[in-house]
């Protein structure tokens, strides 16, 4: 769209091309394919509960497919998931609130939220049967 006066065409909408690739950014992505992901794991969570009371034969293939590795690396990744979108979901309601908008305070708590995410998935991992299940703890 050309404006009287400006020789350079402006962008109907702002885009990606627009931002500058910065911390909070990437963050605000990663809630949201976080989310998703969660959403696609809940489909798995139907299928071995339709499973589960569909009789033993049902439940043993589910848990079979389940237990291959690439399902296995798929639900790591969905644990990591879980912990970064509660904690990610945690700091929007502080920003709802009116609390952390500030440029520092931004950016602390997006470090703030990875590091509690990494601590929290070595922990389930070490300290639940999931670490032994998905094959990375003793």
């Amino acid at each position: 769209m050309q404006l009287p006066g400006n020789t350079r065409p402006r962008p109907l909408s702002p885009h990606l091309q627009v931002y500058r690739p910065i911390y909070t950014l990437a963050l605000s992505i990663l809630h949201r394919a976080s989310g998703l992901l969660l959403s696609a794991a809940s489909l798995f969570l139907v299928a071995w509960l339709g499973a589960l009371a569909s009789g033993a034969g049902a439940y043993e293939r589910v848990t079979a497919c389940f237990a291959s590795l690439p399902m296995r690396l798929f639900f790591a990744a969905v644990l990591a998931a879980f912990w970064y979108h509660l904690f990610a979901g945690l700091r929007h309601l502080f920003w709802d609130a009116g609390y952390g908008f500030g440029r520092k305070s931004a950016r602390a708590s997006g470090k703030l939220i990875v590091f509690l995410t990494a601590s929290a998935v070595v922990a389930t991992l070490w300290l639940t049967p999931a670490g032994r299940w998905l094959g990375v703890a003793g």
